[in-house]
Protein backbone atom coordinates (compact mmCIF):
# COMPACT_ATOMS: atom_id res chain seq x y z
CA UNK A 1 0.00 0.00 0.00
CA UNK A 2 1.01 3.37 -1.23
CA UNK A 3 2.44 5.80 1.57
CA UNK A 4 1.73 9.39 0.84
CA UNK A 5 4.42 11.48 3.06
CA UNK A 6 3.77 15.04 3.29
CA UNK A 7 6.20 17.47 3.87
CA UNK A 8 5.86 21.78 4.34
CA UNK A 9 7.86 24.46 5.44
CA UNK A 10 7.80 28.23 5.41
CA UNK A 11 10.10 29.69 2.50
CA UNK A 12 13.49 29.38 3.16
CA UNK A 13 13.63 26.34 5.65
CA UNK A 14 15.89 24.37 3.60
CA UNK A 15 12.76 22.23 2.60
CA UNK A 16 13.62 21.45 -0.99
CA UNK A 17 17.76 20.24 0.15
CA UNK A 18 16.15 18.13 2.46
CA UNK A 19 13.68 16.27 0.01
CA UNK A 20 16.90 16.43 -2.70
CA UNK A 21 19.05 14.31 -0.42
CA UNK A 22 16.23 12.30 1.22
CA UNK A 23 15.57 11.25 -2.34
CA UNK A 24 19.02 10.04 -3.07
CA UNK A 25 18.68 7.63 0.19
CA UNK A 26 15.87 6.27 0.20
CA UNK A 27 14.60 3.35 -2.91
CA UNK A 28 11.28 3.26 -3.86
CA UNK A 29 9.94 7.14 -3.03
CA UNK A 30 8.38 8.99 -5.84
CA UNK A 31 8.18 12.68 -5.67
CA UNK A 32 5.17 14.50 -7.03
CA UNK A 33 6.69 17.78 -9.32
CA UNK A 34 4.07 20.39 -8.82
CA UNK A 35 2.44 22.69 -11.27
CA UNK A 36 2.48 25.98 -11.07
CA UNK A 37 2.02 29.07 -13.20
CA UNK A 38 4.56 31.71 -12.06
CA UNK A 39 7.55 31.86 -14.52
CA UNK A 40 10.65 29.98 -13.70
CA UNK A 41 13.47 31.12 -11.73
CA UNK A 42 17.17 31.14 -12.18
CA UNK A 43 17.88 27.69 -14.02
CA UNK A 44 14.84 26.09 -13.37
CA UNK A 45 13.45 23.84 -15.61
CA UNK A 46 10.05 22.70 -16.78
CA UNK A 47 9.23 19.22 -16.28
CA UNK A 48 12.32 19.52 -13.40
CA UNK A 49 11.58 21.86 -10.95
CA UNK A 50 8.00 22.53 -11.55
CA UNK A 51 5.59 22.11 -14.30
CA UNK A 52 5.29 25.56 -15.70
CA UNK A 53 2.09 26.15 -17.50
CA UNK A 54 -0.01 29.66 -18.22
CA UNK A 55 -3.00 29.98 -15.92
CA UNK A 56 -5.79 29.67 -18.62
CA UNK A 57 -4.89 25.94 -18.52
CA UNK A 58 -4.04 25.73 -14.66
CA UNK A 59 -7.62 26.91 -14.56
CA UNK A 60 -8.75 24.04 -17.40
CA UNK A 61 -7.01 21.75 -15.46
CA UNK A 62 -8.68 22.50 -11.82
CA UNK A 63 -12.18 22.32 -14.01
CA UNK A 64 -11.09 18.76 -15.17
CA UNK A 65 -10.64 17.88 -11.37
CA UNK A 66 -7.07 16.95 -12.16
CA UNK A 67 -5.26 18.21 -9.10
CA UNK A 68 -5.62 16.03 -5.55
CA UNK A 69 -4.99 19.66 -4.22
CA UNK A 70 -4.31 23.04 -5.15
CA UNK A 71 -3.84 26.69 -3.36
CA UNK A 72 -2.87 30.47 -4.35
CA UNK A 73 0.62 31.19 -3.27
CA UNK A 74 1.66 34.42 -3.47
CA UNK A 75 -0.41 35.26 -6.28
CA UNK A 76 0.25 32.12 -8.69
CA UNK A 77 -1.14 28.81 -8.56
CA UNK A 78 0.20 25.44 -7.26
CA UNK A 79 -1.06 22.20 -7.81
CA UNK A 80 -0.19 18.47 -7.46
CA UNK A 81 -1.70 16.01 -10.51
CA UNK A 82 -3.39 13.01 -9.61
CA UNK A 83 -1.08 11.33 -12.01
CA UNK A 84 1.55 11.06 -9.38
CA UNK A 85 -0.39 8.95 -6.75
CA UNK A 86 -1.27 6.82 -9.27
CA UNK A 87 1.91 6.07 -11.09
CA UNK A 88 2.94 5.11 -7.43
CA UNK A 89 0.43 3.09 -6.71
CA UNK A 90 0.75 0.90 -9.66
CA UNK A 91 4.58 0.75 -9.05
CA UNK A 92 4.43 -0.32 -5.31
CA UNK A 93 6.05 2.62 -4.36
CA UNK A 94 5.86 5.65 -1.99
CA UNK A 95 4.91 9.47 -2.81
CA UNK A 96 6.73 12.57 -0.80
CA UNK A 97 4.44 15.90 -1.42
CA UNK A 98 6.48 18.95 -1.07
CA UNK A 99 3.32 21.20 -0.79
CA UNK A 100 2.61 24.67 1.46
CA UNK A 101 0.57 24.25 4.20
CA UNK A 102 -3.17 25.21 1.82
CA UNK A 103 -2.31 21.65 -0.14
CA UNK A 104 -1.15 20.10 3.12
CA UNK A 105 -4.52 20.29 4.64
CA UNK A 106 -6.71 19.62 1.22
CA UNK A 107 -4.42 16.69 1.16
CA UNK A 108 -4.89 14.80 4.83
CA UNK A 109 -8.54 15.26 4.24
CA UNK A 110 -8.50 13.28 1.19
CA UNK A 111 -5.65 10.90 2.67
CA UNK A 112 -6.64 10.37 5.97
CA UNK A 113 -3.51 8.04 6.79
CA UNK A 114 -0.97 10.61 4.92
CA UNK A 115 2.07 11.03 7.15
CA UNK A 116 2.57 14.98 7.32
CA UNK A 117 5.85 16.86 8.10
CA UNK A 118 6.47 20.28 9.45
CA UNK A 119 10.29 21.65 8.95
CA UNK A 120 10.99 24.92 11.16
CA UNK A 121 14.18 26.74 10.95
CA UNK A 122 16.12 27.04 13.92
CA UNK A 123 15.15 30.70 14.68
CA UNK A 124 13.26 33.47 12.78
CA UNK A 125 16.53 35.54 12.54
CA UNK A 126 17.97 32.32 10.92
CA UNK A 127 15.27 31.89 8.14
CA UNK A 128 15.42 35.55 7.41
CA UNK A 129 19.22 35.54 7.02
CA UNK A 130 18.34 32.48 4.71
CA UNK A 131 16.26 34.35 2.88
CA UNK A 132 18.51 37.38 2.52
CA UNK A 133 21.77 35.43 1.73
CA UNK A 134 19.56 33.47 -0.92
CA UNK A 135 20.08 36.79 -3.26
CA UNK A 136 17.34 35.82 -5.31
CA UNK A 137 14.45 37.68 -3.75
CA UNK A 138 13.54 41.67 -3.74
CA UNK A 139 13.01 42.90 -0.20
CA UNK A 140 8.84 43.55 -0.59
CA UNK A 141 9.36 39.66 -1.51
CA UNK A 142 11.79 38.76 1.22
CA UNK A 143 9.17 40.53 3.91
CA UNK A 144 6.15 38.81 2.53
CA UNK A 145 7.82 35.65 2.90
CA UNK A 146 8.62 36.16 6.81
CA UNK A 147 4.71 37.62 7.03
CA UNK A 148 3.49 33.92 5.50
CA UNK A 149 6.38 32.34 7.59
CA UNK A 150 4.49 33.86 10.87
CA UNK A 151 1.53 32.52 9.60
CA UNK A 152 2.63 29.11 8.34
CA UNK A 153 4.12 28.11 11.34
CA UNK A 154 0.91 28.49 13.62
CA UNK A 155 -0.02 24.90 11.57
CA UNK A 156 2.59 23.18 13.39
CA UNK A 157 -0.26 21.20 15.49
CA UNK A 158 -1.70 19.57 12.05
CA UNK A 159 1.60 17.76 11.25
CA UNK A 160 2.40 14.10 12.80
CA UNK A 161 6.42 15.25 12.72
CA UNK A 162 8.31 18.48 13.34
CA UNK A 163 11.83 18.19 11.93
CA UNK A 164 13.89 21.09 13.12
CA UNK A 165 16.76 22.07 10.59
CA UNK A 166 19.52 23.10 12.16
CA UNK A 167 22.09 20.63 11.18
CA UNK A 168 21.45 19.34 7.33
CA UNK A 169 23.38 16.20 7.82
CA UNK A 170 21.36 15.42 10.55
CA UNK A 171 18.26 16.50 9.61
CA UNK A 172 18.16 14.34 6.55
CA UNK A 173 19.37 11.71 8.84
CA UNK A 174 15.87 12.28 11.13
CA UNK A 175 13.93 12.56 7.77
CA UNK A 176 15.49 9.13 6.69
CA UNK A 177 14.37 7.39 9.51
CA UNK A 178 10.18 8.69 9.54
CA UNK A 179 9.98 7.27 6.30
CA UNK A 180 11.56 4.41 7.03
CA UNK A 181 9.73 3.47 10.23
CA UNK A 182 7.03 4.39 8.75
CA UNK A 183 7.51 1.73 6.26
CA UNK A 184 8.10 -0.61 8.89
CA UNK A 185 5.22 0.06 11.50
CA UNK A 186 2.61 -0.24 8.47
CA UNK A 187 4.40 -3.45 7.20
CA UNK A 188 3.81 -5.43 10.40
CA UNK A 189 7.02 -7.23 10.02
CA UNK A 190 9.08 -8.19 13.20
CA UNK A 191 11.79 -4.69 13.88
CA UNK A 192 15.44 -5.98 13.22
CA UNK A 193 17.80 -3.87 15.84
CA UNK A 194 17.89 -1.24 12.75
CA UNK A 195 14.19 -0.99 12.70
CA UNK A 196 14.53 0.11 16.31
CA UNK A 197 16.81 2.87 16.05
CA UNK A 198 15.43 4.16 13.12
CA UNK A 199 11.85 4.32 15.12
CA UNK A 200 13.26 5.79 18.28
CA UNK A 201 14.90 8.78 15.67
CA UNK A 202 11.51 8.95 14.75
CA UNK A 203 9.64 9.03 17.43
CA UNK A 204 11.68 11.73 19.14
CA UNK A 205 10.17 13.89 16.25
CA UNK A 206 6.79 13.08 17.11
CA UNK A 207 4.44 16.35 17.66
CA UNK A 208 3.64 15.70 21.43
CA UNK A 209 7.32 14.87 22.20
CA UNK A 210 8.47 18.02 20.35
CA UNK A 211 6.10 20.87 21.88
CA UNK A 212 8.80 21.70 24.65
CA UNK A 213 11.48 21.79 22.25
CA UNK A 214 9.90 24.46 19.64
CA UNK A 215 8.80 26.66 21.58
CA UNK A 216 12.02 28.93 21.54
CA UNK A 217 11.05 28.92 18.10
CA UNK A 218 7.15 29.46 17.86
CA UNK A 219 8.31 32.45 20.77
CA UNK A 220 11.08 33.93 17.86
CA UNK A 221 8.68 34.17 15.49
CA UNK A 222 5.89 35.89 17.69
CA UNK A 223 8.33 38.43 18.53
CA UNK A 224 9.19 39.30 15.31
CA UNK A 225 5.54 39.88 14.44
CA UNK A 226 5.48 42.09 17.40
CA UNK A 227 7.91 44.31 16.34
CA UNK A 228 6.69 44.34 12.36
CA UNK A 229 3.48 45.52 14.48
CA UNK A 230 4.83 48.16 16.48
CA UNK A 231 6.90 49.84 13.73
CA UNK A 232 3.66 50.17 11.47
Amino acid sequence: MTIVFIISAPSGSGKSTLVNELRKLVEGLDFSVSYTTRPPRGSEQNRKEYYFVPSPEFKAMVARDEFLEHADVFGNHYGTHRRFLEEAQRKGNDLLLDIDVQGAAQMQKKISDAVSIFVLPPTYAQLEWRLRNRGVDSEEVIQRRLDTARREIENYDKYSYILVNDRLEESVDVLRAIVLSERVRRSGRPLTDEDQVQMATAERCRLQNMRERIQPILESFRAARGQGQSQT
